[in-house]
């Protein structure tokens, strides 16, 4: 640890039930650490209770406070146990045949509080985590006011009688020794070697690599091969060469289980990533930036964020445990969830027995300090005490760390209900003693390209394999780039969004390189320095790039020397500011919020500021290209993390290309994406599908295919239980298709309710009979419903028949069912609004005749998204689809939002000003009304 202020810290465990200290185990060395936390895990893991006394570990104290010896009556004592006397047992420690074990007895003066102040708010937090009101909080559930900090000479004075207290304590301390290292070049702690020697690791990683040059590079070049090189030395050179065989043993993994992957962050931007199947992004074709994702300045280890389907990902965290974690190497990491403003005054609103309206006023923040009464006051200052401090542990989103050590050499774990090992702190303490992630994620995006190629199979069991990772010949397809221009892009993924969808236009974006671009560009950060609309205008108008200024021209001509990815900021801060590359790394991972000194962040802005008056530049430009760098750099990509995101569009734009159909059943069986199930049925209808509800005869939980028909599956229905389904084609697949209603209640176990929701969504269609027959008869076997177990009857029952009266069922009831139990229509829902034949008939594609001028049309709501302009007042962007099923979108400014407001999805008349934003056309809108649907026949 270092020694910068001169403390030689002391390391252990309080161990306590609730609040009742049980001892406290002090660490003489790094293994005494360890096997505390071992034993601590332990009780965590099995979530068993712990000793009433300590046991025997190894390099380990124990101390027991007085009151505990005295509760115990424990008079025998192994070499490692001791007797904590505080300053409020002297008295009776003075009567106690204790006194004689002197030798066993030592000073105990635990620092819980810095002050008053902080006592008062310890108490306000036990009360948060009690649930209970502060006046009704238990003395034995906190902790003692007296427990501070005490100089050298108040701690004599308080001992005067007894100073072996004092010389046993300083005695005890003296022989306890832990280092962890904290330096700046501290060592890495992650798994030193993959196959047990570093000789071994090198000549497996030069093996790996030549083995794939010629798949991924058929016309090798000297390009490749210094590229290559130069890599292989560094990442040699700084010890990495096992994080990489770690990556790789992983993707190895997924690929022989048949689990599709995206592996993206910095660690996109290398050739030996790419040769290694981690990542489908090649650094020489895209000209990444080296030193983004490896320099000789950086500490840790590249990132490598890698992409599962939701669904395969638990079994890959699974398989990483088993193989590298068997010893104890592996642990989830946490995260700390802290307390924000408003939540600590609603949470001491009631511990301080507020109501809830008075509650809600205060966490609003629109009160005047000066006015509130004195509990009131209380509770604001010490909600902003509490505000960002921990509140409790939760489980990072993705990060596994795999250790050279056993995990508990450096924390005690928990075991969450994810069921892995989890550490006592977060990613940046453990990157400060050495301890670098590997990010596993999850993301439906992978899991409908996956389906879909199953699907394909059964579908159209003609067609070759199709391999999706052989990306190159799909990026120059040119009906895959047509597509894209188009920005026919709803179902693929991190293109559909009406915000991306629009920018793909403005852009004209044709080809992999200029989506790659857009990838990054439409993140918060390059919108909001007001650098995604200067690269808009350089891309379109060669005279504006001429307003560049030279060196950043130089820097990043690619991007007309505006800064679109995170490496540019390592650009500019080197080239432009003369930063050196450790100083550059630091400034980026500034901006990203992942500083651990904000002294040394505000020391490298001092030098970039400084440099850039050397350089002769005015404070104006300097100034100008810091805020572009501060403004943006927490949120934009890297470069290869874009180009990564942007190799998955394209395999998901190549699929929804040519396989449109199986496409949009794969999304809505990964549960869509950016819209609701409905825009994806309407999608589907736009490609050419016939779309067809449930049917337990041909239906399954999933929605499926058959040529061009697609039948939704049972798990779209509202309120139907999965459990029923699972009965359903359980019943079916051992005993064949249902031939009659009453078949079905013969062999099925349903409920009243369950079969009601069957009924109405068509299930029962395939068997000829009506809805209203199937619920008058559904009503009447009411006491069908049971929850005996159901028995296959060798001799069917016959059921009593009755003869009913016609009872038709209007399309227009159909449609209201489907409304009620898939949230969507299955037929045109511009059929159903209520007198449509006096409105207008434009369409989204008479637009371009009315740039700039008012434009009247009829859309059906798809999506808003609320926004704020810089002042704070509220606004809106719709996205509607027309009566073609083509796009219009909308802008909502305050004044109309207000005035015009949003009533919920349907129909609604429109009109406004067409406005051509770069090629994008929207609509300004200037008044709106909701056009209401038919009545509903079911209840008129």
């Amino acid at each position: 640890m270092s020694n910068k202020y001169g403390v030689r810290p002391i390391v252990g465990i309080d161990f306590r039930i609730g609040a009742r200290c049980l001892y406290i185990g002090i660490a003489k060395s790094n293994q005494g650490f360890l096997h505390l936390n071992q034993f601590l895990s332990f009780h965590n893991t099995e979530n068993s209770k712990l000793p009433e006394e300590a046991p025997e570990l190894e390099d380990v104290y124990f101390i027991y406070p007085f009151s505990r010896i005295q509760e115990l009556n424990k008079t025998t004592f192994r070499p490692d146990e001791y007797i904590g006397i505080k300053p409020q047992d002297l008295l009776r420690f003075s009567y106690s045949p204790l006194r004689h074990t002197m030798k066993r007895c030592l000073a105990l003066c635990p620092w819980s509080f810095g002050g008053k102040m902080h006592f008062n708010l310890h108490r306000l937090l036990r009360a948060i985590d009690g649930n209970t009101l502060l006046s009704k909080l238990h003395k034995e559930d906190q902790g003692e006011e007296t427990e501070i900090i005490r100089s050298r000479e108040t701690m004599i004075q308080l001992y005067q009688d007894f100073p072996e207290l004092l010389d046993n304590a300083y005695q005890l301390l003296d022989s306890c020794t832990i280092h962890f290292d904290f330096s700046p070049n501290r060592p890495s702690q992650n798994l030193k070697t993959y196959s047990g020697s570093r000789e071994k690791d090198r000549s497996l990683l030069h093996q790996l690599c030549e083995e794939k040059l010629s798949y991924r590079y058929p016309s090798m070049n000297s390009v490749v091969l210094n590229r290559l090189e130069k890599e292989l030395g560094l990442i040699d050179q700084m010890n990495f060469i096992s994080f990489f065989l770690v990556n790789w043993d992983i993707i190895t993994y997924a690929q022989h289980k048949g689990y599709y992957h995206v592996g993206r962050g910095s660690g996109a931007n290398s050739i030996v990533a790419y040769l290694l199947g981690i990542t489908d992004v090649d650094p020489i074709e895209l000209d990444l930036y080296f030193e983004r994702f490896m320099n000789l300045y950086r500490v840790n280890p590249p990132d490598f964020d890698i992409d599962f389907s939701t669904w395969d990902r638990p079994d890959m965290t699974r398989y990483i445990f088993d193989r590298f974690g068997k010893n104890g190497q592996c642990a989830l990491l946490a995260a700390y969830s802290t307390f924000q403003y408003s939540a600590a005054v609603r949470e001491l609103g009631k511990v301080f027995g507020l109501p809830k309206h008075e509650i809600d006023i205060l966490s609003d923040g629109k009160v005047q300090y000066e006015k509130l009464d004195h509990i009131a006051q209380l509770i604001l200052r010490y909600a902003k005490r509490m505000e960002n401090m921990p509140n409790y542990l939760t489980v990072h989103a993705a990060g596994i760390l795999i250790s050279e050590q056993p995990i508990h050499y450096f924390t005690a774990t928990d075991m969450p209900p994810k069921g892995f090992p989890t550490t006592h702190f977060d990613m940046h303490v453990a990157e400060d003693v050495g301890l670098h992630k590997f990010d596993i994620l999850g993301q439906r995006g992978l899991g409908k390209i996956k389906d879909t190629l199953e699907i394909i199979r059964y579908n159209q069991p003609d067609i070759p394999p199709i391999d999706i990772h052989n990306t190159k010949p799909i990026m120059l397809d040119p009906k895959v780039n047509a597509t894209v221009k188009a920005a026919q892009c709803i179902g693929c993924f991190y293109v559909e969004s009406p915000a991306m969808r629009n920018l793909i236009k403005k852009l004209e974006v044709d080809n992999y390189l200029a989506l790659v671009a857009a990838s990054s560009i439409i993140r918060p950060g390059v919108a909001q320095s007001g650098m995604m609309r200067e690269y808009i205008l350089r891309h379109k108008d060669p005279e504006r790039r001429k307003l560049a200024h030279p060196v950043l021209w130089d820097i990043m001509p690619e991007t007309y020397g505006v800064m679109v990815y995170q490496e540019d900021v390592i650009k500019v801060a080197h080239h432009f500011a003369g930063l050196t590359l450790g100083e550059a790394d630091v400034l980026r991972r500034g901006m990203s919020g992942k500083f651990r000194s904000r002294e040394e962040f505000q020391q490298v802005k001092d030098q970039f500021v400084n440099n850039c008056r050397g350089k002769g530049y005015s404070d104006q430009l300097t100034m100008e290209v810091w805020h572009q760098i501060e403004s943006f750099a927490g949120y934009a990509f890297a470069k290869g993390h874009s180009a990564s995101y942007a190799v998955e569009s394209y395999q998901s734009l190549y699929l929804k290309t040519y396989f449109p159909l199986e496409y949009m059943v794969a999304v809505l069986n990964n549960g869509g994406g950016y819209y609701r199930p409905e825009l994806y049925v309407h999608e589907a209808r736009m490609c050419g599908a016939q779309v067809v509800t449930c049917c337990i005869n041909k239906g399954h939980w999933q929605t499926t295919i058959e040529g061009k028909t697609i039948r939704l599956g049972f798990q779209l229905v509202l309120n139907l239980e999965h459990d029923l389904i699972m009965q359903i084609l359980d019943e079916r697949n051992q005993h064949g298709e249902f031939k009659s209603f009453d078949e079905f209640l013969d062999r099925v176990v349903i409920s009243k309710e369950q079969l009601q929701l069957l009924i109405r969504i068509g299930a029962f269609a395939c068997l000829g009979l009506d809805k209203r027959k199937l619920l008058w008869q559904a009503l009447f076997n009411a006491q069908h419903e049971t929850s005996l177990p159901q028995q296959y009857k060798l001799f069917r029952e016959e059921r009593k028949q009755f003869v009913l009266p016609e009872l038709p069922v209007t399309e227009l009831e159909n449609a209201f069912d489907q409304l009620e139990l898939f949230g969507f229509f299955l037929i045109d829902p511009f059929r159903l609004g209520k007198n449509m034949d006096s409105y207008i008939a434009t369409t989204a594609s008479m637009m371009p005749e009315r740039i700039n001028k008012l434009f009247r049309v009829v859309g059906y709501l798809i999506a808003i998204k609320n926004t704020r302009t810089s002042k704070g007042d509220a606004m809106q962007f719709g996205t509607f689809i027309d009566r073609d099923g083509h796009w219009i979108d909308t802008v909502h400014f305050p004044p109309v939002s207000k005035q015009y407001p949003f009533k919920g999805k349907g129909l609604y008349e429109i009109q406004g000003i067409v406005r051509d934003d770069f090629g994008a056309l929207n609509l300004e809108v200037q008044t709106m009304q909701k056009i209401p649907f038919m009545d509903d026949p079911r209840y008129v």
